[in-house]
């Protein structure tokens, strides 16, 4: 293992320089996100960092909630929370800026030794002004809302509201002097998400006098250079010359993604974190895509515009999902749609019902910066039939075993991740084996196995393994060595052959984990009948060190 440290070693200082330069803005040490041939990291301390994290629920942003929240995310074994911070909450009166939350929370995370991501409740909640001040929510004088085609103003407040940016914006950078002010040293606060769930349902754009005479004026260069219509027509031109049928949606992107645009960078320009849009998504599994019909929320960073956010907000760092289905093909289809060469991978809410859990493995192991279950606290609240029935610990549970095998080696497996190095599935709803191709190596994962023998040699037993009435195994892989990987899993059997058919064997599968230190510690070597059948996970998340050789 010498020869894997020395890796380790090398991999980080390679790191570290990509940090360095992209720290030009600020200390080296300020959490941001780095690529590197097309993969991410997200540094915290000058090093890699895995968010294995939970979202509280929405209501539960307020000091005396917060014993609810943090005794949830410690049962889960989460090393980061994420919490909204809303507008209505520290600006009731305006000009009259409260962070008497804001204060407590971050006193509440490192006594927890808990990281914060910030979700900033703006203009826009699930495309609602819900999170509003009252001050902005009924003068629509002032703070016009969108208009529809019959000219009557509709819930959503515009885009083009002028006197609602600079609202928004002077809370917002407001906000982060704060968090400055009290957090640059200690770096509680690692990643701000600006509005949340941004778009329109029923509506494909602001049809205001304003709006409409930006529709009719040519797309911007930066959008023509990022974005290609999906069908041949107009090179330049108005948005509808150039994008025909899509071209509400695209204009509404554009509209929403610069505003975001305007709070974003205002608030970097104070205190530079990284910064992320999330969405409410669009069927992942329709090809071609097809234009807007009222089946998503127009305007939202969706797969499909990620290109025009990407070209109005710069310093928007990512895009990312927010997963309420657990269909399993279309929760694959989303995560390959998202992690993109200019897009990291993060998924900072999905639902936390029982069959969500497999994804954490899938996730984790496409090298994503961070995975986060929403409705993660003991509120009274359960966000069934979306998520689990349940607000107890039954709920948090079974993530945080999974969390309780990764703490420990979180900073590791974002090294590995950001190498290239991770692999994961998520058992199928169709409950098939799947294979992962890696360097040399062909692994191959089945599910709902007995721990002894193959399947061949028991044809009469028609039981299955218990825990397995729905689908909730998974398995993530890294390759850590040219024949060596750590392996970590539950409810699944794991088989790894050479890839050109040479005949091969373990040489050595030891369970065990890594300790504070980054230390493998190994507890005990399997062999026998625990590796003769495959390695074999049980509905508790192990860790194994395999190494494999040929003869």
């Amino acid at each position: 293992m010498k020869h894997t440290a020395r890796q380790l070693v090398s991999s980080l200082t390679m790191m570290m320089a990509a940090a360095g330069a992209a720290a030009a803005a600020g200390s080296p040490d300020m959490p941001q996100i780095v690529q590197k041939d097309g993969r991410f990291a997200l540094m915290v301390d000058g090093a890699p960092f895995t968010i294995l994290g939970g979202q509280a629920q929405n209501s539960s942003n307020y000091p005396l909630a917060l014993n609810k929240v943090f005794a949830a995310i410690k049962d889960m074994n989460a090393n980061t929370l994420e919490i909204p911070v809303a507008w209505e909450q520290i600006e009731p009166v305006e000009g009259k800026f409260d962070f008497s939350y804001v204060d407590a929370l971050l006193a509440e995370a490192r006594k927890n030794k808990v990281r914060l991501v910030l979700l900033w409740f703006g203009t826009w909640k699930n495309t609602g002004p819900s999170y509003t001040p009252e001050w902005v929510k009924f003068d629509n004088a002032r703070f016009p809302r969108m208009l529809d085609q019959n000219g009557k103003p509709i819930y959503c407040l515009s885009p083009q509201g002028e006197e609602t940016l600079k609202a928004d914006k002077k809370a917002f950078v407001a906000l982060m002097a704060h968090i400055k002010k009290i957090d640059e040293s200690q770096r509680t606060v690692i990643m701000m998400q600006v509005e949340n769930e941004v778009g329109t349902y029923g509506f494909a754009r602001d049809r205001s006098p304003k709006a409409e005479a930006l529709f009719n004026k040519p797309v911007p260069q930066a959008v023509l250079d990022h974005k290609k219509s999906p069908v041949a027509l107009a090179k330049t031109g108005s948005w509808k010359e150039v994008y025909g049928d899509y071209a509400d949606e695209y204009f509404h992107a554009w509209s929403i993604a610069s505003y975001i645009e305007e709070i974003a960078k205002a608030g970097r320009a104070v205190y530079n974190l990284p910064m992320y849009v999330n969405n409410a998504l669009r069927d992942s599994t329709e090809d071609p895509v097809k234009p807007w019909k009222e089946n998503f929320a127009s305007g939202g960073p969706t797969y499909d515009v990620i290109d025009i956010y990407r070209a109005a907000a710069p310093h928007i760092d990512f895009a990312a999902p927010d997963v309420y289905s657990p269909d399993w093909k279309k929760f694959v289809n989303t995560v390959r749609l998202f992690q993109r060469q200019d897009n990291p991978l993060m998924v900072p809410e999905m639902s936390n019902a029982a069959e969500y859990v497999r994804y954490t493995y899938l996730v984790l192991g496409k090298g994503a910066i961070g995975f986060s279950p929403f409705g993660i606290d003991y509120a009274d609240y359960s966000n069934f039939p979306l998520g689990h029935k349940a607000t107890d610990k039954t709920m948090v549970e079974p993530f945080g075993k999974i969390y309780a095998v990764f703490r420990g080696m979180d900073r590791q497996w974002a090294r590995w991740a950001f190498e290239g190095r991770t692999y994961g599935v998520a058992e199928g709803d169709d409950r098939q084996p799947q294979h992962i191709d890696m360097k040399g190596w062909k692994a191959t994962i089945s599910f709902r196995e007995w721990q002894f023998g193959e399947r061949e040699y028991f044809k009469n037993i028609k039981d299955v393994p218990a825990g397995t009435e729905i689908p909730n195994g998974g398995v993530a892989i890294a390759q850590i060595a040219e024949n060596e990987f750590i392996i970590i899993g539950q409810r699944a059997r794991v088989k790894i052959d050479h890839a050109e058919g040479k005949p091969s064997m373990w040489a050595r599968v030891e369970e065990g984990h890594y300790d504070a230190a980054g230390k493998w510690i190994m507890e005990r070597n399997w062999n026998g009948d625990q590796t003769d059948y495959g390695l074999n996970l049980t509905g508790n998340p192990v860790v194994l060190k395999v190494k494999l050789g040929t003869y």
